[in-house]
């Protein structure tokens, strides 16, 4: 049994799987590069990415599952869980092994699992795309914080991409320290040396765009006013909008 460590990408994932295959050397766990891993008997093996065997072992998925459980199989590592590694991997030896389809095998633990957690990560991104608010600043760019559950910008990039096409974008994960930049051609993945927002995810007044504050007054000024009070129903409210995504609601803010 061996410890298989990798990046943390998905590309890795699929190397250590190539990796497995390759030695014929059945996995104790797979697990970040930076975990600690308990037991001094048990081998150990840095993976190092490669793109060649990684989609060697995507394509070989491919011919066993359609291409909406690879979909699926993506968003289930986007969890981030500890054990996101070894579930994929339980799931593509399940796979390779089968004759027929196993993506509705649910008495599979690992086909379960993953589900659940593609259901999970999926949720997320939904309402991701649903929370977020940009800030306008003095050069035009429209900046947003998150800090979702899971590693969702991935899968919402899309989605921001159609719908503010015409526009310079940045989301910024920071919980995970990375976001995605359009520049009006092309998304982008970039990293910030200095984080600039306040931990309300707001922007100092001084980058805004002059109107910018005015705008979040009056959008602030028609929610309040909208609202019927006798009318209020905060637990249903809740159910559709929890309170941890508050944060990412102009409305929901104190007036600055």
């Amino acid at each position: 049994m061996v410890n298989y460590l990798y990046d943390g990408t998905f590309e890795g994932l699929l190397t250590v799987i190539f990796e497995i295959y390759e030695r014929k050397a059945a996995p104790a766990q797979i697990v970040h590069a930076t975990a600690e891993l308990p037991g001094l008997f048990t081998q150990t093996i840095l993976v190092v990415t490669n793109e060649v065997k990684a989609d060697r072992v995507w394509q070989g998925l491919g011919k066993k599952i359609s291409a909406t459980a690879q979909t699926h199989l993506y968003k289930a590592f986007l969890s981030e869980q500890p054990q996101i590694g070894m579930l994929i991997y339980q799931y593509a030896q399940l796979a390779f092994a089968s004759t027929i389809s196993i993506e509705d095998n649910f008495a599979a633990d690992c086909v379960r699992e993953l589900a659940h957690l593609n259901k999970q990560v999926f949720r997320e991104s939904h309402r991701m795309e649903a929370f977020i608010r940009f800030q306008k600043t003095a050069d035009d760019l429209y900046y947003a914080t998150v800090a979702p559950d899971f590693n969702v910008l991935p899968i919402i990039s899309k989605h921001f991409e159609k719908r503010y096409a015409d526009q310079r974008w940045l989301i910024y994960d920071t919980k995970r320290h990375y976001g995605l930049y359009y520049d009006l051609e092309k998304v982008s993945q970039v990293n910030l040396e200095k984080e600039v927002t306040d931990r309300s995810g707001n922007l100092p007044a001084d980058i805004l765009a002059q109107q910018e504050l005015l705008y979040q007054e009056l959008w602030q000024t028609y929610y309040r006013h909208a609202t019927i009070p006798e009318r209020k129903n905060r637990k249903l409210h809740l159910r559709h909008i929890p309170l941890r995504y508050w944060k990412y609601l102009t409305e929901k803010q104190p007036s600055r």
